[in-house]
């Protein structure tokens, strides 16, 4: 089953670096995986939605998946896997990547479990607002597999990791927000 993820990455990794390399893409890509670094903008989001009155309920869904995704993957799951990095499985020198090389391990990706959690909680509490958060998520998670940094299925254990955050997050949410309807009443 290793082999065939390993082969699975490998032909979409040289796929895409042999034809999808041009001077827009170069440029889009290493400036939209910033958005996704550490988790940033999501948080400042969530954190300006928590001050809205209206939209308080969805920012508190946000940092709570943001968190969740971040102890569970970042946290856990990279150390006790361990995976490097594709620029280093395949042996290329950092001076080619695009980006400064980033540090850690390759599994998952915290960049795309994170836009996910976040994105899904939007789209969770407003569908306009939450498809373009998607439609976001999904271009920091290709950037991440476009710049060489992750594996596929680092992105797709990812994407899956922060949809499964946002969706304990809704519950636990859900939860105490009708709890406290229920003493008010």
């Amino acid at each position: 089953m290793i082999d065939f993820i390993y082969s699975f990455d490998e032909t979409i990794l040289m796929w895409i670096q042999e034809n999808l390399h041009n001077g827009f893409t170069d440029k889009f890509f290493s400036v939209i995986t910033y958005v996704g670094e550490k988790g940033i903008f999501w948080i400042l989001l969530a954190i300006v939605l928590i001050f809205i009155p209206k939209t308080r309920k969805c920012g508190i869904m946000m940092l709570t998946a943001l968190t969740i995704g971040f102890l569970t993957g970042e946290c856990l799951t990279k150390n006790l896997v361990c995976r490097e990095r594709p620029f280093i499985y395949f042996g290329w020198d950092t001076a080619d990547l695009l980006i400064k090389a980033p540090s850690g391990y390759s599994f998952p990706s915290g960049h795309t479990c994170s836009s996910f959690a976040a994105s899904t909680s939007i789209f969770m509490n407003n569908k306009k607002w939450g498809t373009a958060a998607l439609v976001l998520a999904a271009c920091i998670a290709f950037s991440r597999i476009f710049l060489f940094v992750h594996f596929p299925s680092d992105i797709i254990v990812g994407i899956l990791w922060g949809l499964t955050a946002a969706f304990i997050s809704k519950l636990i949410i859900d939860r105490i927000y009708r709890s406290r309807l229920e003493k008010t009443a």
